[in-house]
């Protein structure tokens, strides 16, 4: 399996080496300077023992719960070891146990980080040795405002654990909404990324080697209704220049280093409830890519990370938002050899 500086892209270039990256990007090259783009890797065969696969989902539910777009949202060809789900707007019912309900009987909740509204999830295969009796760490930030409605939190829930030495920190987030609101979400970021697990954290743990963002973070296509409506039909690429969260990121104000699967899906938000036609109300909202899954790989010399999917799962219907969905692999015997 190949490291994922293998897969880097900028401006549609491959390069060879880690050493031909680095130096594009330090020269400016790169089309997007805080996150890099991340070719899928559609082959997915993992190795019995030797290969983690992680399945992560966000979703925005807009208050509603469907159990048949619940089912959907877990159903996958593929058997993953670790299936992490992110939920923002959550109604007020038990959906761990929904989603227990519609697992695979040899999967298990390992755990769970609840804002209000704002929740998180990590399921693991039962049978999996090296996910039993790992110590799984949970933290969460609030931030002010309720989201329109009482109930419905802003800020971040997060879940640290280690698997066979490599630490792994999951975060879900829902930030400050409306196009305006720029920098009030990267000072959202800031203030979670520097608060999460900052409590009473031991010294020893060190930076996590894998970090995943995933959630409603809200930011927006920069353009008119029409014109951005009339690109997604025409020129979906044109319009990841126009993206809030790549340009500010290209600023270099957040995600520094973060890796992102191609947008080749449409913007996830808004929809009519009950469509997968964009929102035809009065105010008829600029379609964004406001629901993402970023990662970042902490020492990248030392863990072999491959993304093999990345997209939004437009059949589900329920929600205002679509649900998007990655599938990363872990090489953890990468990591026990070179601490041996």
């Amino acid at each position: 399996m190949a490291n994922f500086n293998l897969f880097c892209c900028c401006k549609g270039k491959k390069y060879k080496d880690k050493e031909s990256l680095v130096g594009s990007l330090n020269t400016h090259d790169a089309t997007h300077e805080g996150i890099k783009t991340i070719e899928v890797e559609e082959d997915c065969q993992f190795s019995s023992g030797s290969v983690l696969s992680v399945c992560v989902v966000t979703w925005n539910m807009n208050g509603k719960v469907s159990s048949h777009d619940l089912a959907e949202l877990v159903n996958w060809d593929h058997k993953f070891d670790l299936l992490v789900i992110g939920l923002q707007e959550v109604p007020r019912c038990n959906i761990a146990q929904l989603f227990q309900e519609l697992l695979d009987e040899n999967y298990s909740l390992l755990g769970e980080s609840v804002l209000h509204s704002l929740q998180l999830f990590v399921f693991g295969q039962k049978n999996y040795d090296f996910l039993r009796n790992e110590e799984i760490r949970v933290d969460k930030y609030a931030i002010g405002g309720l989201g329109g409605l009482i109930g419905r939190k802003k800020g971040a829930v997060a879940i640290r654990f280690s698997i066979k030495g490599i630490c792994l920190v999951f975060i879900s987030c829902h930030l400050s909404a409306h196009a305006h609101n720029v920098e009030e979400r990267n000072s959202q970021l800031r203030r979670i990324s520097q608060s999460l697990f900052s409590k009473n954290q031991n010294p020893s743990a060190g930076p996590a080697d894998i970090t995943v963002w995933l959630g409603d973070l809200n930011y927006r296509i920069q353009g008119e209704t029409i014109p951005v409506r009339n690109l997604i039909k025409k020129d979906l690429k044109s319009l990841t220049g126009k993206d809030q969260l790549l340009q500010e990121a290209e600023r270099g104000q957040i995600f520094e280093g973060y890796c992102e699967g191609t947008l080749d899906f449409k913007p996830t938000f808004k929809y009519n409830i009950g469509s997968s036609n964009f929102d035809t109300s009065h105010k008829e909202r600029v379609p964004s890519w406001t629901d993402r899954i970023l990662f970042k790989i902490d020492k990248s010399e030392d863990t072999d990370t491959t993304l093999h999917s990345y997209e939004s799962l437009d059949h589900i219907r329920s929600s205002d938002h679509k649900p998007v969905r990655a599938l990363l692999s872990i090489n953890l015997n990468k990591n026990q050899n070179h601490l041996h």
